[in-house]
């Protein structure tokens, strides 16, 4: 496979990604862009969840991990339930 050098070069869009894209003539917006890159994501919560760094012991860690996805949302829950909220 070769380098891509020239934009000439680029492969074609294909005709759904020119009906979602943005279309402006002479620096002004006709149509603006829609679709899946300018749908918004998932609603904000109400009560969002903040990033911490906290120390667990290693088998503490091993047995949640080993409960498979969801181990961290697992944790969150009975700490919420010790804590009563």
């Amino acid at each position: 496979m070769s380098d891509w050098v020239d934009p000439d070069d680029a492969p074609p869009w294909p005709a759904e990604a020119y009906a979602r894209a943005e279309l402006r003539i002479g620096g002004k917006v006709i149509r603006p862009a829609n679709g899946t890159l300018t749908k918004p994501g998932r609603p904000r919560s109400a009560s969002p969840k903040r990033q911490l760094t906290i120390r667990l012991d290693q088998a503490v860690l091993d047995y949640f991990r080993g409960t498979g996805a969801g181990w961290q949302g697992r944790i969150n829950d009975i700490l919420r339930r010790e804590a009563g909220v």
